[in-house]
């Protein structure tokens, strides 16, 4: 019969697995808040850039109302858009914090199993040891009751 630390093997190489996966999902949810973050800004940047567009252009002269008007109603578009990126990033953030949380509950169940396995080895090797010690004393028992006779 295999060695109970022989069979525990299969378990933790199916938690590696769980472990690895979590990881992908963590470094994939890791890179999505980075994008979302940079995406805002962007947004923020390009609603200054507008925006200071718009100042400038007024600086030189007169604009035209419809121009102004325009110029404002993209300029509150894009406000709406970031608005709408500070929930993305919300959102990132909370996936990302999930994914980071059952990443750290595989890394120590993994590690919880090698512990385990590692102590069962231990063990094996004590028993092994026993074992060993009470052939070498059964031999020498027997040798020395052989002289005797």
């Amino acid at each position: 019969m295999a060695r109970q630390s022989e069979r525990l093997k299969v378990v933790l190489e199916l938690e590696q697995r769980r472990e690895q996966a979590a990881l992908e999902q963590f470094q994939a949810a890791q890179e999505l808040l980075r994008q979302q973050t940079d995406r805002l800004s962007q947004l923020e940047r390009y609603q200054g850039e507008y925006q200071d567009q718009l100042r400038n252009d007024g600086a030189t002269g007169p604009i035209p109302v419809s121009r102004l008007q325009t110029g404002h109603a993209f300029i509150s578009q894009l406000g709406q858009a970031i608005a709408g990126q500070y929930r993305q990033i919300e959102k990132a953030r909370r996936d990302f914090e999930q994914a980071r949380e059952q990443w750290q509950k595989a890394w120590e169940r993994r590690e919880g199993m090698a512990r385990f396995i590692e102590t069962c080895r231990e063990r094996e090797r004590r028993e092994d040891d026993r074992r060993e010690q009470k052939a070498l004393d059964e031999a020498a028992s027997q040798q020395f009751a052989r002289r005797r006779k």
